[in-house]
């Protein structure tokens, strides 16, 4: 029996549908991104897990990293949703899930793991509703991520009554039980997926998670001059060679 957490066929078959009208859009101006910042507030505030605020936006330090992607997930050419992927390496441990489980990742990085880490995922409490395949629609990201980082490893940093539908559509697991992390109101506990295993049984309950090498290339490749990618991190000849922008490289 299905849950009423679990998308049905037609609202599967939709949600590949509304792909033809989603636009991926990596905030990379002021505007772009306090636009962004001023979601994450709107969508924290409604459900309790921050305070009221005069500047009405949430941002952190880990915004503007050179490991991390801020997206805007825009329909109709209306923003309707956030996500923020953070790669983490043996050499690029900076993100909010290693903040507060350091000592659950960082043993995972110290072997040479690659993990990718979706975190302020948010969306526009007054516009979700039109679009309840808008969860599914955003965390695509995630997934295009971990291919494109070849990861092993693809998180979700959650509070505890949305663990079972991350349980059951994305075949997360809990490795970490909730703890409060700063600025939110309300503790997360993190959750993980060996993406390897787990990659074929997801794209086959989800045809619409899959992507190709050119969207992932277009959403994650930085600039005209990058940073090597770490040597455990194996791509396709069609993808991207490097992780972040060369003024970004480390020890610069």
């Amino acid at each position: 029996m299905r849950s009423a957490a679990e998308p049905s066929n037609a609202a599967l078959g939709r949600s590949s549908d509304l792909l033809d009208q989603v636009d991926y859009r990596l905030a990379q101006t002021p505007e772009e991104k306090e636009k962004i910042y001023n979601l994450r507030y709107r969508a924290y505030l409604r459900e309790g897990a921050v305070q009221p605020s005069a500047d009405q936006r949430v941002t952190d330090q880990y915004d503007d990293l050179c490991n991390s992607w801020t997206f805007g997930v825009h329909l109709f050419g209306e923003l309707y949703s956030s996500v923020r992927i953070s790669v983490l390496t043996s050499e690029w441990r900076q993100s909010c899930s290693n903040e507060a489980f350091g000592e659950i990742l960082n043993p995972r990085l110290d072997r040479g793991e690659v993990i990718i880490d979706p975190a302020r995922f948010v969306a526009d409490p007054d516009k979700a509703k039109r679009f309840p395949e808008l969860p599914y629609v955003t965390l695509r990201l995630a997934y295009m991520a971990c291919e494109y980082f070849n990861a092993d490893v693809g998180l979700a940093i959650v509070r505890a009554e949305h663990q079972a539908f991350y349980r059951r559509v994305f075949l997360h697991e809990t490795i970490a039980e909730p703890r409060f992390f700063p600025g939110l109101l309300k503790p997360v506990g993190l959750m993980a997926a060996n993406f390897p295993a787990m990659r074929d049984k997801v794209f086959e309950r989800y045809p619409m998670m899959r992507s190709t090498a050119f969207e992932r290339r277009m959403l994650f490749e930085r600039g005209a001059e990058h940073q090597p990618l770490p040597a455990n991190v194996v791509v396709s000849p069609s993808e991207s060679t490097s992780l972040v922008p060369q003024s970004c490289r480390i020890g610069s």
